[in-house]
């Protein structure tokens, strides 16, 4: 009877199943509770080629398969090992109806009826609601209800911890510098002593006026020079793009997170990148996923399925747009692009159409990662055949997606879980380079 009461009960909102379909593997030893109208949402959601879509689809597969034989008003074991029980929850009569309390019937409210519903009925269980919704989660606590967030794939303290991809050293010795100017490297011995440098890690190496920009080799074992090259027109215009476009241009580096707010350059220089090396890959795609204003379904706008789209995709052109716009029409690089996009060996379309794909001999861009969930970070990543490499951008300080924050979204995930990885980089980008009244904006208001 002890263990049976230091085991809890998790009451799982809509929000969570949407965010990780396979949320209810995660609670370790305690037990899961589904309510009903968790249920009758998700099979609201069960048509459309969207993330949510294809989530409310994969776990009514998951629950429909471990419940072979089993009714799920019972509690039935969650597949694998050291993992606790599961129920589906028809009950909503709650001594304290949320309905009545807030005045208004919806989802929202049943689910907390049913949470309450399960913690009357579980006196000697610590009852917790889970949900992705913060509203929600306030009102679970106005009713004296245990409200939690739900933490898997949540990085902790974003702001001072999240990796940044680079480093300044200062007094470093002018003898070491001039011999990576001279040799193009140097031992990592020579400059971090007996530290073990991280993989793919960029270093602005200082002394005085003189100066090098370096990163570590993993697969030489040795601090490189980085210098500043030119990708299809596009110069880097400062360090941390020079680092970017490094990583971005090096064949032995496969996936690559740039990071930084609006102006930094992430998207051109992902896409000058690309062009750059258009004959090592069959396609190039620039892909970014679709988050309708208001959170809006993209039903409500006029015209057909492109026309409802181009607004989504017009950023993405924009930055093909300025890299064409370097040459005159009559320059053949002026040309090639138009060519690329004729003959569709650069495509520019929304994440969702990628989805089910295997991506061999690709340059991907995805933009706007900041919007995607970790689980939708590894489903792209894994969709990744031979010759294919990724490039992940955004900014998780504008999050456009209801259910994400700084420390939830996939990029800060996959920045936080690749880091020293031989076949990743990363770079965050700070100083904006679109205009002086760009940065302006991000300073100060």
């Amino acid at each position: 009877m002890a263990k049976e009461k230091e085991k809890k009960i998790f009451v799982l909102d809509t929000s969570v199943i949407i965010y990780d379909h396979m949320a209810v593997k995660n609670f370790k030893e305690h037990d899961v509770v589904i309510p009903i109208t968790v249920l009758e949402e998700l099979d609201n959601f069960k048509k459309g080629n969207d993330t949510k879509n294809f989530a409310a689809r994969e776990f009514s597969r998951y629950i429909d398969k471990i419940s072979n034989g089993h009714t799920l008003q019972d509690w039935i074991n969650i597949n694998g090992k050291g993992h606790g029980m599961i129920k589906i929850e028809m009950h909503q009569n709650s001594k304290i109806d949320a309905e009545k309390v807030f005045g208004e019937r919806k989802g929202d409210h049943r689910i907390l009826n049913t949470a309450m519903y399960v913690a009357e009925n579980n006196p000697n269980r610590k009852v917790i609601m889970v949900t992705k919704d913060i509203n929600l989660r306030i009102k679970a606590k106005s009713l004296n209800l245990t409200a939690e967030d739900y933490e898997t794939g949540k990085i902790k303290d974003v702001n001072e911890q999240l990796y940044t991809g680079r480093s300044e050293i200062q007094k470093v010795s002018t003898e070491l510098i001039n011999e990576i100017y001279e040799k193009g490297f140097c031992e990592p011995n020579a400059l971090l002593k007996k530290q073990k440098p991280t993989s793919n890690h960029f270093y602005t190496l200082k002394n005085g006026s003189k100066s090098v920009l370096a990163s570590y080799s993993p697969n030489k074992d040795v601090i490189e020079r980085v210098k500043k090259v030119t990708a299809f027109g596009v110069n880097p215009r400062n360090a941390e793009q020079a680092f970017a476009l490094d990583a971005i241009m090096n064949p032995d580096i496969k996936l690559v997170s740039i990071q930084g707010v609006a102006g930094t350059g992430k998207t051109l220089l992902s896409l000058a990148g690309a062009l750059e090396q258009r004959r090592n890959f069959h396609q190039i795609y620039l892909a970014r996923p679709i988050v309708p204003l208001s959170n809006k379904d993209i039903g409500y706008l006029p015209g057909d399925i492109k026309s409802k789209l181009n607004p989504y995709m017009e950023p993405l052109w924009d930055n093909l747009k300025y890299i064409k716009n370097l040459f005159s029409e009559k320059d053949k690089e002026y040309k090639q692009i138009n060519e690329m996009v004729e003959h569709e060996k650069l495509v520019v379309c929304p994440l969702a159409y990628i989805r089910g794909r295997s991506l061999s001999n690709v340059f991907f861009i995805v933009d706007e990662a900041q919007n995607l969930t970790p689980h939708e970070v590894k489903t792209v990543i894994s969709r990744a055949g031979e010759n294919t490499k990724i490039i992940f951008t955004g900014d998780i300080y504008q999050i456009d997606t209801p259910y994400l924050d700084t420390q939830s979204n996939g990029l800060s995930y996959l920045i936080d879980k690749l880091k020293d990885q031989p076949l990743y980089a990363h770079i965050t980008l700070e100083k904006g380079e679109r205009s002086e009244l760009a940065n302006l904006a991000n300073e100060f208001l």
